[in-house]
This record gives structure tokens, C-alpha cells and sequence, in this order.
């Protein structure tokens, strides 16, 4: 295997990537809580990931890809008080939540598919490993990291440093900042995002985190346990379900940048209190989506969904952008840099990603001319060597273009290539374009363009009829396009379609 090297987060610099196991390599990477439809933040960090792995696969390696279902757990805020996240909204809807779960597991799934994201090798939900979860709390307990209070059950953050651990050293938080936080919020001085911490009187500290939580008489959401019936903490079902497919230690932890505090600090806690060691050796994060240079956010009202960016219905949006051309704008930037999205952004990524297509298409119709002219092998190369440097796709998409160039060149008559430099060029833009970065055909994205831009304009001229409180037509187009498996499905944010063969 040639050297890859890969930043990691915990030693802040980027390191040879030595699995442990070689060819074997296991990642895990959170993914997302099922409360609600997946948003483009969480799609570039799948994305990024999704490439990560097309990557280790392209080198050799054979990658177990673990990204797990957060269905219970998560609750308001991301802290130990309040409503679990899917549970709120059921009782908004009068639905059960594993109604919430199905349906937004679902789209979930469709928005990948259209990404053109690989699925994992495993795919865990926390409801599906209560009782790992169950284990490896009383594990914590038995070794003195773990207390229960009132039916609850809170990892002892100060015990852990006591006993020269360090808490935090995947965020940089050290705990003397910690707890000087906590003393500003028992004086009343504390910010409005530190005041959320307030009123959890059952814990010896401020700064213990919850491994169990007591249910309370209106939680949905509920197991019995040695503590009486509860629900898991947010942070504990990713040691568990990550330690129970890929071992005590794996290769690779990644996840969105918001995760590293407190999700991924107490994640490495736990597992350490748990096992006595730390779960990853590498730990990779993506970065955020701003737009327009302001951090995307509903409140804001600059968030908009993935089908939203392809269909164009949102006002920020001058025209909808295929999801390959979304795909290609995301891994113009590294992916641990911020990606500002904005209209003139994507348009030059829709030309770019045309032009790079249309490359592809000439090369495939190139005939010997005369001499090599290019050296193939030192764009390979150049190539290998990009992605070897941390998965970075924005260098690698320049070389490519360093190649079309010279493909556009030959059309034109302005240079010479033979029959080896056809074939390898062909094998070298099969493998990173399509292989690696996860980009599909031009005639694929055509055709696909072509029915979104039918099925939007069915769904508008549906919606319509609904407006207009003409529920026989509406009904007559969904009964039409359910006769050719076309499915319907009305939501909050419109409607969705969906097929299935």
C-alpha cells in the first residue's frame, strides 16, 4: 500500500495512516438523528465520507463502513434535560415515533441515493442495542466511572481526570475552563447557552454527562433497566454500536465538526472508562455549510433541503442544481474547510462539472494522433498523491482538469497522444471521477434532470388542484402516478415522489 496520510483531530497535525489490521480498516461515522429530514449540512459530511471510503477501497483496502441510526436518546438542545427529539415531534403529529424513525430513515436513504453516496457495510440503530447499552453502563459503573442518582445514571467527569485521564483532549476543552463555566452558571453569570445546564441537581457536577436517563411519566420513549425504566444517553450508542462491530480500538471516528464537544469527548471517555481504551486511532470531522457567508440555519431562514437545492423552490435559490452538480461544488473544498453555498457558486460548479464531463465524452472518442505527447503516468500520480494528502478532492480536481485541457487540445489538433496514453487516461478518469469522487455520467445526470424536471411540474400542477380545493383532480393525479409506482407523499416542507421498480 503507497503512504496515505490523514489529519487527525486528536494530535492536530496529519499522520501516516497505519491501520491496524492491514488490508482490514474500520470506520465508523455518526450519522444522523431520525427526527427530522436530513439537511445539506449533514449531506457534505456524508458525502466527504463517502469518499473517504471510495478511496481506502480504491487503494486495496477492505473497508467495513459502520454509520449508525440515532432513533432514541437525542434530546432538545443536545443535553441531559428536556423532550427526546423524536419523541416531540410525535407527539406534535399524534404519531408513534418509530413512525418518525421509518419515514425519515426512508428519505434519508433517497437523499443519499440521489447523491449517489454508497451505503455503509452496517447501518445500527440505538433502539436496536438497548442492551449493549445497558451492559456497558453497569461496565462504567463497575469501575467506578458511572453513578446512579434517582433512577438515572451520570458519568463522574472528575473521578475520570482524577485518576489522569483527559476529558477533552479531542476539542481542546480543558476542564479547568470546564469548571470555571460551572461556577459561572451557580453565580447566575452564565450565558444563555451555558444556562442549559441548570436545574440538574442530581449530579455531583455540572460537568457529568448522562450514560442512562430516568424516565419521566410522559416520556414515550422507555426500557427497563437494573435502574428502573429509562432511555440511553445520546453519547453512549456510538461507543456501543462502534466498539461492537469494529473492536475495542478501530482505525477511523468521523463525523460533523459540531460533534467534537461534547459528542465526541465523552464518546472517548466512555469507551476508556468502559474498556481502559481509546476507540479510534484516526478522528476525522467535516466542516460546516454557510450560505451566503452566514451559518446556515432555519431561523435564519437560509436553510434549505436537499430537494429544495434541486428543484430550485426556495427563494434564496435563482434555479434547482442537480445533485451531481451539488455533489462536485461540495468536493471543490477540502472537506475540513467551510463550504459557502451561494448561486454564483453552484453555477460556476454546474459549468465546471459540464465541462469536466464533456472532457470525459471527448476522450472517449479520441483516436492515435502520434506521440505520447502527455505523460500519463505523472498525472496518475499527481493524482494518487492528492488524495493521499488528506483526501483532497479540490487538488485532485484540478489535475483532472490539468488533463481535459490536454484531451481538448488534442481534439483541437494542437497536440499528439497514442494509444497506451488513450487507454490510461481512460482507466485514470474511470477510476477517480466515477470511483473515487462518486460522480455519475453526463447522459445518467441528463436523464435524471430530465424526469425531476417532469415530476416538478406534475407535483405544481397538483398542488395547484389542492389550493384550489380541487380534491378530485389531485386525486386523479396521485391515483395516475401511483398506477406507474410513482408514490406521492405530502409534507411539511411539499411534496415528494418516489418510485420503486
Amino acid at each position: 500500500m503507497e503512504v496515505l496520510h490523514i489529519y487527525n483531530n486528536v494530535t492536530r497535525q496529519k499522520e501516516e495512516f497505519k491501520p491496524i489490521n492491514p488490508p482490514f480498516v474500520g470506520m465508523y461515522v455518526c450519522g444522523p438523528t431520525v427526527y427530522n429530514n436530513v439537511h445539506l449540512g449533514n449531506v457534505r459530511t456524508f458525502i466527504g465520507f463517502d469518499v473517504v471510503y471510495r478511496y481506502l477501497t480504491y487503494l486495496g483496502y477492505k473497508v467495513r463502513y459502520v454509520r449508525n441510526i440515532t432513533d432514541v436518546g437525542h434530546l432538545v438542545g443536545d443535553v441531559d434535560e428536556g423532550e427526546d427529539k423524536i419523541a416531540k415531534r410525535a407527539k406534535l403529529e399524534n404519531l408513534d415515533p418509530m413512525e418518525i424513525v421509518q419515514e425519515v430513515t426512508i428519505d434519508f436513504h433517497e437523499v443519499m441515493g440521489l447523491f449517489n453516496a454508497l451505503p455503509p457495510n452496517i447501518e445500527p440503530t440505538a433502539t436496536g442495542h438497548i442492551m449493549e447499552q445497558i451492559e456497558t453502563v453497569q461496565a462504567i459503573i463497575d469501575n467506578g466511572y458511572g453513578y446512579e442518582r434517582n433512577g438515572s445514571v451520570y458519568f463522574d467527569i472528575e473521578k475520570f481526570v482524577a485518576d489522569g485521564n483527559d476529558y477533552g483532549k479531542l476539542s481542546g476543552r480543558k476542564i479547568e475552563d470546564l469548571l470555571s463555566q460551572q461556577e459561572r452558571v451557580s453565580q447566575g453569570q452564565a450565558s444563555s447557552n451555558e444556562r442549559n445546564l441548570e436545574g440538574q441537581q442530581e449530579k455531583k457536577s455540572q460537568l457529568d454527562f448522562a450514560l442512562w436517563k430516568k424516565a419521566d411519566k410522559g416520556h414515550i420513549m422507555r426500557w427497563r433497566s437494573p435502574w428502573g425504566e429509562g432511555f440511553p444517553g445520546w453519547h453512549l450508542e456510538c461507543s456501543v454500536m462502534s466498539t461492537k462491530y469494529l473492536g475495542e480500538t478501530f482505525d477511523i471516528h468521523g463525523g460533523g465538526m459540531d460533534l467534537k464537544f461534547p459528542h465526541h469527548d465523552c464518546e472517548i471517555a466512555q469507551n476508556i472508562a468502559s474498556t481502559t481504551k481509546d476507540p479510534a486511532n484516526y478522528w476525522m470531522h467535516g466542516n460546516m455549510l454557510t450560505v451566503n457567508g452566514t451559518k446556515m440555519s432555519k431561523s435564519l431562514g437560509n436553510a434549505f433541503t436537499p430537494r429544495q437545492l434541486m428543484n430550485g423552490n426556495h427563494e434564496l435559490l435563482d434555479q434547482g442544481y442537480s445533485a451531481m452538480t451539488a455533489r462536485f461544488f461540495m468536493l471543490q473544498t477540502h472537506y475540513s474547510s467551510t463550504l459557502d453555498f451561494s448561486n454564483d457558486a453552484l453555477k460556476a460548479a454546474e459549468k465546471g462539472f459540464k465541462r469536466l464531463q464533456q472532457g470525459i465524452k471527448t476522450l472517449s472518442q479520441l483516436t492515435p494522433t502520434g506521440d505520447a505527447g502527455l505523460n500519463t503516468a505523472e498525472l496518475e500520480a499527481q493524482c494518487r498523491a492528492a488524495m493521499n494528502d488528506d483526501f483532497n478532492t479540490p487538488i485532485l480536481i484540478s489535475h483532472l482538469f490539468d488533463g481535459i485541457r490536454y484531451i481538448n487540445s488534442v481534439k483541437d489538433g494542437k497536440a499528439t497522444i497514442d494509444q497506451a496514453s488513450i487507454d490510461h487516461l481512460k482507466a485514470l478518469y474511470n477510476s477517480f471521477v466515477f470511483d473515487v469522487l462518486g460522480l455519475k455520467a453526463e447522459e445518467q445526470q441528463q436523464d435524471d434532470g430530465l424526469v425531476d424536471g417532469l415530476m416538478n411540474t406534475i407535483i405544481a400542477l397538483r398542488q395547484e388542484a389542492r389550493s384550489n380545493k380541487d380534491w378530485a383532480t389531485s386525486d386523479k393525479i396521485r391515483d395516475h402516478l401511483a398506477q406507474i409506482n410513482i408514490s406521492i407523499k405530502d409534507t411539511k416542507e411539499g411534496a415528494t415522489w418516489s418510485h420503486e421498480e
